[in-house]
């Protein structure tokens, strides 16, 4: 399913799950009241629960009208519902962490996790923002971790602008608040690199995908 994986010489395997939040965490202001806060290595043990994601998922492959033509997804798609339980026991303490920390300002919980799979360096998304249902007029946070080799998280203002990249995996946290969804774009690239996998698990709130 997925090329050589290359685990970080830095994860600790004898804790698992997300570490503090709190002060660890930095935030960027960006443009039109967007920002951006980043944790790196927020979960211990990420290497371990790739591995296990990768394995127990029950990963599908999807197909899109795009223009006059249907293509390929270019990465393996799950998505869990409020109401699922999730995969692995520490996606439930990340989300219960996430809400701990961000329900005063969301002002409501987490609810769903959209995972995403990226094979190699051919698979990618493309710019977008996630603006199906209230991100379009509202705004929200979508919190994602990354596991396996780092890829490049692209953003760039809606319209065109300079281009901010972080290189995430190995357990790290990004969390997209404010006008983020509607004013900002964020993509992951296509590279012609010998990459590893990575997946991505995003938390949303009811009604933002």
């Amino acid at each position: 399913m997925t090329g050589p994986f290359q685990g970080s010489l830095l994860d600790c395997w004898d804790e698992t799950g997300p570490r503090e939040l709190g002060s660890s965490v930095r935030r960027t202001r960006l443009a039109h009241g967007a920002w951006i806060d980043v944790r790196p290595s927020w979960i211990a043990g990420a290497d371990a629960l790739f591995e296990r994601l990768a394995e127990t998922v029950p990963w599908r492959a999807e197909r899109r009208h795009m223009y006059d033509r249907v293509v390929d997804v270019p990465r393996l798609l799950a998505f869990y519902d409020e109401d699922d339980p999730l995969p692995d026991p520490v996606l439930d303490e990340a989300k219960a962490a996430l809400n701990t920390h961000y329900q005063a300002e969301l002002g409501e919980p987490f609810r769903t996790a959209g995972l995403c799979l990226y094979r190699d360096g051919r698979d990618s998304v493309a710019w977008h923002g996630d603006t199906i249902g209230r991100g379009r007029t509202e705004d929200t946070m979508v919190a994602i971790i990354s596991v396996g080799d780092p890829r490049a998280l692209l953003l760039r203002p809606r319209g065109g602008g300079p281009t901010i990249k972080h290189d995430l995996g190995h357990g790290d946290l990004i969390v997209m608040g404010g006008s983020c969804q509607r004013t900002w774009e964020h993509a992951v690239p296509k590279s012609t690199r010998a990459l590893g996998p990575r997946i991505s698990i995003q938390f949303r709130p009811r009604n933002v995908r």
